[in-house]
Protein backbone atom coordinates (compact mmCIF):
# COMPACT_ATOMS: atom_id res chain seq x y z
CA UNK A 1 0.00 0.00 0.00
CA UNK A 2 1.14 3.29 -0.60
CA UNK A 3 2.27 5.64 1.81
CA UNK A 4 0.27 8.71 2.16
CA UNK A 5 1.76 12.09 0.53
CA UNK A 6 3.00 14.22 3.54
CA UNK A 7 2.18 17.94 3.73
CA UNK A 8 4.55 20.25 6.01
CA UNK A 9 1.99 23.26 6.88
CA UNK A 10 4.20 26.19 8.14
CA UNK A 11 2.47 29.46 9.55
CA UNK A 12 2.02 31.35 12.32
CA UNK A 13 -1.53 31.38 12.92
CA UNK A 14 -2.91 28.53 14.58
CA UNK A 15 -5.89 28.23 13.68
CA UNK A 16 -4.71 28.24 9.59
CA UNK A 17 -2.57 25.17 10.79
CA UNK A 18 -5.28 23.85 12.74
CA UNK A 19 -8.10 24.09 9.97
CA UNK A 20 -5.72 23.44 6.72
CA UNK A 21 -4.21 19.74 9.36
CA UNK A 22 -7.68 18.87 9.70
CA UNK A 23 -8.84 18.86 6.38
CA UNK A 24 -6.13 17.28 4.51
CA UNK A 25 -6.37 14.51 6.81
CA UNK A 26 -9.76 14.00 6.26
CA UNK A 27 -8.47 14.02 2.51
CA UNK A 28 -5.84 10.82 3.43
CA UNK A 29 -2.69 13.30 3.37
CA UNK A 30 -0.13 13.07 6.24
CA UNK A 31 0.09 16.09 7.84
CA UNK A 32 2.83 18.02 10.31
CA UNK A 33 2.65 21.56 11.01
CA UNK A 34 5.17 24.59 12.00
CA UNK A 35 5.14 27.87 13.65
CA UNK A 36 7.91 29.32 12.12
CA UNK A 37 11.62 28.92 10.40
CA UNK A 38 13.27 26.93 12.98
CA UNK A 39 10.05 24.49 13.49
CA UNK A 40 9.99 23.83 9.74
CA UNK A 41 13.59 23.32 9.70
CA UNK A 42 13.23 20.52 12.67
CA UNK A 43 10.16 18.94 10.68
CA UNK A 44 12.64 19.19 7.41
CA UNK A 45 15.28 17.63 8.90
CA UNK A 46 13.17 14.45 10.57
CA UNK A 47 10.30 13.91 7.92
CA UNK A 48 10.35 12.80 4.47
CA UNK A 49 7.91 15.73 3.22
CA UNK A 50 6.62 15.98 0.05
CA UNK A 51 4.93 19.18 -0.43
CA UNK A 52 5.33 22.83 1.66
CA UNK A 53 2.36 25.41 1.89
CA UNK A 54 4.02 27.79 3.77
CA UNK A 55 2.97 31.35 4.73
CA UNK A 56 4.69 34.39 3.18
CA UNK A 57 4.05 36.83 5.87
CA UNK A 58 5.49 35.51 9.42
CA UNK A 59 7.12 37.17 12.01
CA UNK A 60 11.33 36.59 12.02
CA UNK A 61 11.92 34.72 8.98
CA UNK A 62 9.36 35.33 6.00
CA UNK A 63 8.61 32.57 3.70
CA UNK A 64 10.50 34.13 0.83
CA UNK A 65 13.42 33.77 2.99
CA UNK A 66 12.30 30.14 3.99
CA UNK A 67 11.08 29.26 0.34
CA UNK A 68 15.03 30.12 -0.48
CA UNK A 69 16.14 27.66 2.12
CA UNK A 70 14.07 25.10 1.06
CA UNK A 71 14.85 25.55 -2.55
CA UNK A 72 18.61 25.29 -2.09
CA UNK A 73 18.34 22.33 -0.31
CA UNK A 74 15.82 20.34 -2.43
CA UNK A 75 12.70 20.45 -4.72
CA UNK A 76 10.10 19.77 -2.62
CA UNK A 77 7.36 21.59 -3.64
CA UNK A 78 6.23 24.81 -2.65
CA UNK A 79 2.81 26.14 -2.61
CA UNK A 80 2.60 30.27 -0.77
CA UNK A 81 0.04 30.98 1.20
CA UNK A 82 -0.54 34.94 1.43
CA UNK A 83 -3.04 37.90 2.67
CA UNK A 84 -1.49 39.77 -0.22
CA UNK A 85 -2.85 40.33 -3.47
CA UNK A 86 -0.70 42.12 -4.71
CA UNK A 87 0.98 40.72 -7.92
CA UNK A 88 4.87 41.97 -7.48
CA UNK A 89 4.58 39.27 -4.13
CA UNK A 90 3.42 36.71 -6.07
CA UNK A 91 6.15 37.00 -8.97
CA UNK A 92 8.73 37.01 -6.21
CA UNK A 93 7.43 34.23 -4.98
CA UNK A 94 7.90 32.16 -7.88
CA UNK A 95 10.90 34.02 -8.88
CA UNK A 96 12.39 32.61 -5.17
CA UNK A 97 11.15 28.81 -6.24
CA UNK A 98 7.42 28.44 -5.31
CA UNK A 99 5.64 26.39 -7.70
CA UNK A 100 2.13 28.41 -7.28
CA UNK A 101 0.59 29.90 -4.61
CA UNK A 102 -2.70 30.99 -2.62
CA UNK A 103 -4.41 34.19 -1.34
CA UNK A 104 -5.74 34.26 1.91
CA UNK A 105 -8.96 33.85 2.21
CA UNK A 106 -9.12 30.74 0.93
CA UNK A 107 -11.18 27.44 0.18
CA UNK A 108 -9.85 24.20 1.43
CA UNK A 109 -11.22 22.61 -1.63
CA UNK A 110 -8.56 25.03 -3.68
CA UNK A 111 -6.25 24.58 -1.62
CA UNK A 112 -6.51 20.89 -2.11
CA UNK A 113 -6.74 21.25 -5.83
CA UNK A 114 -3.92 23.42 -6.00
CA UNK A 115 -2.20 20.10 -4.10
CA UNK A 116 -3.03 18.09 -6.30
CA UNK A 117 -1.97 19.88 -9.18
CA UNK A 118 1.10 20.68 -8.03
CA UNK A 119 2.00 17.29 -7.41
CA UNK A 120 1.14 15.82 -10.30
CA UNK A 121 3.25 18.48 -12.06
CA UNK A 122 6.51 17.60 -9.44
CA UNK A 123 9.19 15.27 -10.30
CA UNK A 124 10.07 12.71 -7.18
CA UNK A 125 10.49 9.45 -5.99
CA UNK A 126 6.93 8.83 -5.36
CA UNK A 127 5.28 9.98 -8.83
CA UNK A 128 4.97 7.53 -11.31
CA UNK A 129 7.41 7.26 -13.85
CA UNK A 130 7.38 10.40 -15.91
CA UNK A 131 5.59 10.37 -19.90
CA UNK A 132 8.76 9.67 -22.14
CA UNK A 133 9.86 12.70 -23.92
CA UNK A 134 7.56 12.60 -27.74
CA UNK A 135 8.89 11.34 -30.50
CA UNK A 136 10.64 13.53 -32.34
CA UNK A 137 8.72 14.14 -35.25
CA UNK A 138 10.15 13.38 -38.87
CA UNK A 139 11.36 16.96 -39.35
CA UNK A 140 13.45 16.75 -36.62
CA UNK A 141 15.52 13.96 -37.74
CA UNK A 142 15.03 11.90 -34.71
CA UNK A 143 17.54 13.44 -32.89
CA UNK A 144 19.06 11.00 -29.84
CA UNK A 145 21.50 13.88 -29.16
CA UNK A 146 21.23 17.47 -29.06
CA UNK A 147 24.46 19.62 -29.01
CA UNK A 148 24.20 23.76 -28.05
CA UNK A 149 26.93 25.66 -26.57
CA UNK A 150 29.28 22.77 -25.91
CA UNK A 151 25.82 21.19 -23.84
CA UNK A 152 25.05 17.58 -24.69
CA UNK A 153 21.10 16.45 -24.23
CA UNK A 154 20.71 12.96 -24.42
CA UNK A 155 17.07 12.41 -25.50
CA UNK A 156 16.71 8.46 -25.07
CA UNK A 157 19.13 8.58 -21.95
CA UNK A 158 17.52 11.45 -20.52
CA UNK A 159 20.97 13.03 -19.72
CA UNK A 160 22.16 16.75 -19.99
CA UNK A 161 25.88 16.95 -19.76
CA UNK A 162 28.23 20.15 -19.54
CA UNK A 163 31.24 21.02 -21.78
CA UNK A 164 33.61 18.95 -19.42
CA UNK A 165 31.02 15.70 -19.39
CA UNK A 166 29.48 16.53 -15.62
CA UNK A 167 25.78 15.30 -16.02
CA UNK A 168 23.61 17.83 -14.74
CA UNK A 169 20.52 16.44 -12.37
CA UNK A 170 17.21 17.62 -14.01
CA UNK A 171 14.27 16.86 -12.99
CA UNK A 172 11.48 15.37 -15.32
CA UNK A 173 9.98 19.04 -15.92
CA UNK A 174 12.80 20.83 -16.16
CA UNK A 175 14.24 18.19 -19.00
CA UNK A 176 10.76 17.68 -21.11
CA UNK A 177 10.99 21.91 -20.98
CA UNK A 178 14.66 21.67 -22.61
CA UNK A 179 14.07 19.00 -25.22
CA UNK A 180 10.91 21.28 -26.47
CA UNK A 181 13.51 24.62 -26.30
CA UNK A 182 16.02 22.65 -28.18
CA UNK A 183 14.21 21.12 -30.69
CA UNK A 184 12.48 24.97 -31.80
CA UNK A 185 15.83 26.77 -31.84
CA UNK A 186 15.49 30.63 -32.34
CA UNK A 187 11.38 30.55 -32.73
CA UNK A 188 9.34 32.74 -29.99
CA UNK A 189 7.45 30.24 -28.10
CA UNK A 190 4.32 30.81 -25.67
CA UNK A 191 3.05 29.28 -22.60
CA UNK A 192 0.54 27.67 -24.28
CA UNK A 193 2.92 26.06 -26.84
CA UNK A 194 5.07 25.06 -24.61
CA UNK A 195 2.40 23.37 -22.62
CA UNK A 196 1.60 21.09 -25.99
CA UNK A 197 5.53 20.70 -26.48
CA UNK A 198 5.85 18.93 -23.19
CA UNK A 199 3.54 16.12 -23.32
CA UNK A 200 2.25 14.42 -20.28
CA UNK A 201 2.99 17.46 -17.62
CA UNK A 202 0.18 19.07 -16.64
CA UNK A 203 1.25 22.08 -16.46
CA UNK A 204 -1.42 24.94 -15.73
CA UNK A 205 -0.81 28.61 -17.30
CA UNK A 206 -2.89 30.25 -14.01
CA UNK A 207 -0.16 29.19 -11.74
CA UNK A 208 2.08 30.22 -14.31
CA UNK A 209 4.19 26.73 -13.75
CA UNK A 210 5.63 27.46 -17.48
CA UNK A 211 7.53 30.60 -15.79
CA UNK A 212 8.86 28.68 -12.59
CA UNK A 213 10.51 25.58 -14.66
CA UNK A 214 11.50 28.42 -16.97
CA UNK A 215 13.61 29.67 -14.18
CA UNK A 216 14.66 26.68 -12.36
CA UNK A 217 16.00 25.60 -15.91
CA UNK A 218 17.77 28.77 -16.51
CA UNK A 219 20.01 28.40 -12.91
CA UNK A 220 20.98 25.02 -14.09
CA UNK A 221 22.56 26.21 -18.23
CA UNK A 222 22.47 29.75 -17.72
CA UNK A 223 26.25 31.28 -16.47
CA UNK A 224 23.63 34.35 -15.28
CA UNK A 225 20.58 33.33 -14.66
CA UNK A 226 19.88 36.76 -14.28
CA UNK A 227 21.05 37.72 -17.83
CA UNK A 228 19.97 34.50 -19.56
CA UNK A 229 21.76 34.05 -23.12
CA UNK A 230 20.03 30.76 -23.62
CA UNK A 231 16.31 30.84 -22.63
CA UNK A 232 15.44 34.46 -23.89
CA UNK A 233 12.24 36.06 -22.69
CA UNK A 234 10.31 37.64 -25.18
CA UNK A 235 8.18 40.61 -23.84
CA UNK A 236 4.57 39.92 -24.31
CA UNK A 237 4.88 36.90 -26.50
CA UNK A 238 7.13 34.12 -24.64
CA UNK A 239 10.50 32.52 -24.75
CA UNK A 240 13.15 31.64 -27.53
CA UNK A 241 16.15 29.18 -26.92
CA UNK A 242 18.93 31.42 -29.03
CA UNK A 243 21.25 29.02 -29.56
CA UNK A 244 22.27 26.87 -32.80
CA UNK A 245 21.60 23.32 -31.89
CA UNK A 246 22.68 20.73 -33.82
CA UNK A 247 22.47 16.65 -34.01
CA UNK A 248 25.39 14.74 -32.33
Amino acid sequence: MTDPLHVLVVDDEPRIRTMLRRYLVEEGFKVSDAADGAGMRTVLAREAIDLVLLDLMMPGEDGLSLARHIRQRSEIPIIMLTGKGDLIDRVVGLETGADDYITKPFELREVLARIRTVMRRAAGPRDAPAAPVPAPAADENASKVLVFEGWRLDVLRRELRRQTGDLVPLTAGEFELLCAFARHPNRVLNRDQLIDLVKGREWAAYDRGVDTQVMRLRKKIEPDPSNPRLIKTVRGAGYVFAAAVMVG
